[in-house]
C-alpha cells in the first residue's frame, strides 16, 4: 500500500547567519526548528539558544509561531487531497498520503510525486518526497534519503532502509544513542542483528519510540501500520435554482437573503455554527463565480451571516443572467442552542464578534489584528500584532500587563537628546524630532533589565519615565545604561512611546 511522505522547509533565507526559530523552553528559549545552514554546523531541535549563541555568534534567532505552524499543516493536509483521499498531518513537519489506487489519475507513481514537488515549490515551499509501501520507509526516505523524490518498491525496502542512520526508524533521542553506544549507527546494522537478542533486551519496552524492533518490524512491512485520515464532512448547502434567469445584482442580494434562511435551517438540525461560507453564482452558459466570507465564532444568524458578504457580490458578472445559487458552510462547528438575554438586549460578545466579523469582511483578514502578549518582560518584545482569531483572543496572558505603559509603542526606540539636573536624575528638557520638549512633570523611573539569556553580555539597564511636556503632550522615554556599570562611557535616551 503506497504512502508517500512529504516533509516541508520554509523557502531558503538570504546568507547572512544561519537561522533557527525559537520557542520558550524549561530554562529559557530552545531551538523549535533551523534552516539547513544551522543543521550544517550540527545544532539541533531542543537545544539552548544561549549554549547555541556561544558556539555560533551570528546565530540569527526568530520566534516560532507555533500556533501558526499547525494551522498551515492542517491546510496542507486537506490541500493535498486533490492525490488521493485519505492524508494525516505527521508531526509537526510533516504529511501521510495513501494513494492506494490513486498513481494512474495522474500519469503514474513517478509523474505524481514529480507533481507534488512542483504545487510544493509553487507554494514556496521545499518538499522531500518518497512513496513506500509502509509509512515507516516512507517516512525514513523522505527524511534521510535523497533529495529527489524517491520510489521504493515492495521488494526493496530492506535494501533502501540499510544504509540510512536509526533515527531513520522514527525512534527517540535517548534509543538512538544507546544504539549508538552498542556499535549499531545504522538500520542495515541493527537487521543484521540476530532477532531474538533484540527482542529479548527491548521486549519490555512498550513506547514505539523507544522499541528499535517495532520500529524495524513497521517500517518493512512485517508489522501493520495504518494511515488515520481526519474525517472528512460534507458541506452543508442550500442551493436554489431560479425560475428565470436573473440579471440583476440586486435580486441576487435577495437570493442570498433567502439561501441563508435555508442555510441556517440545515445548521439548526444539525447543531451546527458556521465558520466558513462560500456563496457561488451559476451563469446560464456554465461559468460559476465565488465569494467567501468567514466569522470569528460559530453562527447560524442570518443577521450575521449575509453583511459578511457586503461589497463581494459587486464583481460578479451576470451576462446572460444567472439561473442558480448556492450557499455553503465549507466549515462548521458544534453550536448548542443559546437563550436570548430576558432583558431583550443583545449580548456584548456577540455584537463584539458581529463588529469583528464586518471588519474582516470589508478589510480582509490580515488587516484585523490583536495584541498577544509574549513571554518577554521587555517592551518590545512584550507583544506582536497577528490577525484576530477567537481562540487566540481567548488565551490566557503568558506577561503580567505593565500598568502604566504607553497608549502607542513605537516599532523602534528613536535616539533623543536630553538635558537633566543630575546624571542618573529624570529629564528635564529633550529634542525629538528636530522639536525641542520642556518637561513639566515626570514619574519614574521603572528600571527593566535586559533579558541575560538571549541578549549578549554587553546589554545595559533601562530606566523608563512618563514625561508631559508644557503643552500637554505625554512621552515614554527610557535611559539607556547607567553610569559607572562598566557597560559604557555613556549613556543615552531614546523615546519609545506616546500617550497622546
Amino acid at each position: 500500500m503506497p504512502s508517500p511522505a512529504a516533509s516541508s522547509e520554509p523557502p531558503p533565507r538570504a546568507p547572512d547567519g544561519p537561522l533557527v526559530l525559537a520557542r520558550e523552553g524549561a530554562h529559557g528559549p530552545v531551538i523549535h526548528d533551523l534552516g539547513k545552514a544551522a543543521l550544517a554546523l550540527g545544532l539541533k531541535r531542543g537545544a539552548r539558544v544561549t549554549d547555541m549563541r556561544a558556539l555560533v555568534p551570528d546565530l540569527r534567532v526568530e520566534d516560532a509561531e507555533e500556533a501558526a505552524d499547525t494551522a498551515d499543516l492542517a491546510m496542507l493536509a486537506r490541500w493535498v487531497r486533490r492525490w488521493c483521499p485519505w492524508s494525516q498531518v505527521d508531526g509537526m513537519d510533516g504529511l501521510l498520503l495513501d494513494t492506494t489506487g490513486s498513481e494512474h489519475l495522474h500519469g503514474g507513481e513517478a509523474a505524481m510525486l514529480e507533481e507534488m514537488r512542483a504545487r510544493f515549490a509553487a507554494l514556496g515551499l521545499t518538499a522531500q518526497i518518497a512513496a513506500a509501501p509502509t509509512i515507516g520507509a516512507a517516512w525514513a526516505l523522505a527524511r534521510y534519503g535523497d533529495a529527489a523524490p524517491t520510489i521504493c518498491p515492495a521488494d526493496a525496502i530492506q535494501p533502501m532502509l540499510d544504509p540510512l542512520p536509526v533515527a531513520a526508524l522514527r525512534l527517540d533521542a535517548d534509543t538512538v544513542l544507546l544504539l549508538r553506544r552498542l556499535g549499531l549507527k545504522t538500520v542495515g546494522a541493527l537487521a543484521a542483528m540476530p532477532r531474538e537478542a533484540l527482542v529479548r533486551r527491548f521486549r519490555k519496552i512498550e513506547a514505539l519510540s523507544a522499541n528499535p524492533v517495532m520500529r524495524l518490524d513497521q517500517a518493512t512491512g512485517r508489522q501493520k501500520e495504518l494511515l488515520v485520515s481526519p474525517e472528512i464532512r460534507r458541506p452543508l448547502r442550500a442551493l436554489r435554482r431560479l425560475a428565470e434567469p436573473l440579471g440583476d445584482l440586486a435580486g441576487l442580494e435577495q437570493v442570498l437573503g433567502d439561501l441563508a434562511d435555508d442555510l441556517v435551517q440545515v445548521l439548526e438540525a444539525k447543531g451546527r455554527g458556521a465558520r466558513i461560507l462560500r456563496f457561488t453564482a451559476y451563469r446560464v452558459d456554465g461559468q460559476a463565480y465565488h465569494a467567501e466570507a468567514r466569522t470569528s465564532r460559530a453562527s447560524r444568524d442570518p443577521a450575521d451571516l449575509v453583511p459578511l458578504f457586503d461589497g463581494k457580490l459587486d464583481t460578479i458578472d451576470p451576462g446572460f443572467g444567472i439561473e442558480a445559487a448556492c450557499l455553503e458552510a465549507t466549515d462548521s462547528e458544534d453550536l448548542d442552542a443559546q437563550q436570548a438575554d430576558l432583558t431583550g438586549k443583545a449580548r456584548s460578545d456577540v455584537a463584539f464578534a458581529r463588529m469583528i466579523d464586518r471588519l474582516i469582511a470589508r478589510l480582509g483578514p490580515r488587516h484585523v489584528l490583536q495584541p498577544i502578549r509574549q513571554g518577554s518582560h521587555m517592551p518590545e518584545r512584550g507583544e506582536r500584532l497577528v490577525p484576530y482569531s477567537p481562540d487566540t483572543a481567548a488565551a490566557p496572558r503568558a506577561v503580567h500587563r505593565r500598568v502604566a505603559g504607553p497608549l502607542r509603542l513605537l516599532d523602534r526606540p528613536e535616539i533623543a537628546e536630553v538635558v537633566h539636573a543630575v546624571p542618573d536624575g529624570p529629564p528635564a528638557r529633550f529634542r525629538w524630532r528636530r522639536k525641542l520638549h520642556d518637561i513639566a512633570r515626570s514619574a519614574g523611573p521603572e528600571r527593566i533589565a535586559p533579558e541575560w539569556w538571549r541578549e549578549k553580555s554587553s546589554a545595559r539597564l533601562r530606566d523608563y519615565y512618563h514625561v508631559e511636556d508644557s503643552e500637554g503632550c505625554r512621552f515614554w522615554l527610557y535611559r539607556e545604561g547607567v553610569a559607572g556599570d562598566g557597560r559604557g562611557d555613556t549613556t543615552r535616551w531614546y523615546v519609545h512611546g506616546l500617550d497622546a
